[in-house]
């Protein structure tokens, strides 16, 4: 089996947690490369670095690039130097296939980091990119208005029932992010998600994805 570089990439740390976890997990363990590319955190706070050391370690990622922009500010970068700086770290470890967060989730840092992210990928500029998959982010995926466009439909799912404990003792790592069952950042409700997902394929727990591009070889 072809030994594959993995990005994941999150707006924020814990989106790598909630939207494809237990793939990471399920990947690494089969001796794939991962890659974390954190857009935006807190730069002042050691809590938060404390937990992003635990996180890397606990996927085993290779690499780990932090580009400490100011969270809930993307939309006022120029979306010219949000792409630069993700094309830089894409060119530099050419990873295969990118996870990265849905285009209709209405946090505005999510709009811009996968706007930027499509225009860093075009296929004349990162063809060895083979793969895009869009991951849910529980509490801003599924908290956007019902409307067609909106919808989350996807079509691609990871079988994580064996991952499914670890994917929530490192969700338990981020203290200030856990909430309170029956909010939607609570463990439970972030076990029932996969739950759901799993029962739309026939798998214990799951995570489910669009896919944004796949180019077969």
């Amino acid at each position: 089996m072809k030994i594959l570089k993995i990005l994941v990439i999150s707006p924020h740390p814990d989106d790598e947690t909630l939207g494809c976890g237990g793939t990471l997990l399920k990947f690494g363990k089969e001796g794939n490369i991962l890659y974390w590319l954190i857009i935006t955190t807190i730069a002042e706070s050691s809590e938060r670095k404390k937990e992003i050391n635990i996180v890397s370690t606990q996927y085993s990622f290779k690499d780990v690039c932090n580009l400490y922009l100011t969270p809930t500010k993307l939309d006022s970068l120029p979306i010219s130097d949000l792409i630069s700086k993700i094309s830089k770290y894409i060119s530099k470890i050419q990873p295969e296939i990118i996870f990265t967060c849905s285009n209709n989730d209405i946090h505005s840092d999510h709009h811009a980091v996968f706007s930027a992210l499509i225009n860093a990928t075009k296929p004349f500029r990162s063809d060895y990119v083979r793969k895009i998959l869009m991951y849910e982010t529980i509490s801003e995926t599924n908290v956007v208005p019902s409307l067609f466009e909106n919808n989350f439909s996807p079509n691609y799912f990871v079988d994580i029932s064996e991952h499914i404990e670890k994917k929530l003792n490192i969700m338990s790592v981020y203290k200030s992010e856990v909430m309170q069952y029956p909010l939607p950042r609570s463990l439970d409700s972030i076990k029932a998600l996969a739950r759901y997902r799993g029962s739309q394929c026939g798998v214990g727990y799951a995570e489910a994805f669009n896919i944004i591009r796949e180019i077969l070889k």
